[in-house]
């Protein structure tokens, strides 16, 4: 039974659970899920005695719409949540676009985190995008994708994609989809995601020098399972945990391995 509760801070909706006196650790989630994502991890950071904090970026879950929703806008987001908590400094883990989004924003306050989680997104500015965040990135097409989007379509993508997404995860996620303004916002966070910009990081996760762990699902057809070797050759005494079995969703394919991993990381570097 879930023991994790739901508030509002800063406009974001936020799954937490444990004591307000112990370390915080900040989960950022991914595209097209939520913080509901991060069940699992919650209640084994908790029962770890540590501070969970996992919120909905704007238009995802529980949270409203707050236009634009670039990536840039995303990270003033994370900012204002993480700076009306007092959060600082934070253990940061991350998936997918939660990648772009919270290393990017840890690069630029690197007073604010204390460690570091990384699963299944770059962070390169040679990188390229797959082939349906290329048809998101296209005007019109993406338009067309997005109006077209049906819960039986979304619900049949998603199991595709990974068998430890049940019915109640497919409600959640598919509350990112309600409306036209949530949609359009899917539209400007991917077309906002030029990686060009990432240039100026090169090289500033490696010259943080957090503790640094890197969870990947090793069958992940948009996150290629070379992108995890990279940031395991790039930032000196990082871990690395692959999981064989797993997709994109390792959080989802793999809750309970995935969550003993996270906890063992930041119980050795606590």
């Amino acid at each position: 039974m879930s023991t994790h509760e739901i508030s509002t801070a800063a406009g974001l909706a936020y799954r937490w659970a444990g004591e307000t006196d112990t370390p915080p650790v900040l989960l950022v989630h991914g595209y097209p899920e939520s913080s509901y994502m991060w069940r699992e991890p919650i209640e084994a950071l908790a029962g770890a005695g540590w501070r969970a904090l996992a919120p909905d970026l704007p238009g995802f879950g529980d949270s409203p719409p707050d236009p634009p929703g670039t990536w840039e806008h995303h990270m003033q987001a994370l900012e204002r949540f993480v700076s009306e908590l007092a959060l600082a400094p934070v253990a940061l883990v991350t998936h997918d676009w939660g990648v772009l989004v919270g290393l990017r924003w840890a690069c630029e306050n690197p007073n604010s985190v204390r460690a570091l989680v990384i699963s299944n997104g770059g962070f390169f500015a040679d990188r390229r995008w797959h082939d349906l965040a290329n048809v998101m990135r296209t005007p019109g097409e993406g338009e067309k994708l997005l109006d077209s989007y049906t819960r039986e379509a979304f619900d049949a993508g998603m199991r595709q994609l990974s068998s430890g997404i049940d019915e109640r995860a497919l409600d959640e996620y598919w509350k990112g989809f309600d409306g036209e303004v949530r949609r359009h916002g899917h539209l400007e966070l991917y077309r906002s995601g030029d990686f060009e910009k990432l240039v100026p990081y090169e090289g500033r996760l490696a010259q943080l020098g957090l503790p640094t762990l890197i969870v990947w699902g090793a069958e992940d057809r948009f996150a290629s399972i070379k992108m995890a070797h990279r940031f395991h050759h790039e930032i000196a005494g990082s871990e690395l945990e692959i999981f064989p079995s797993a997709g994109h969703f390792v959080w989802e394919d793999e809750p309970a391995g995935a969550s003993a991993a996270l906890v063992a990381f930041l119980d050795r570097n606590r």
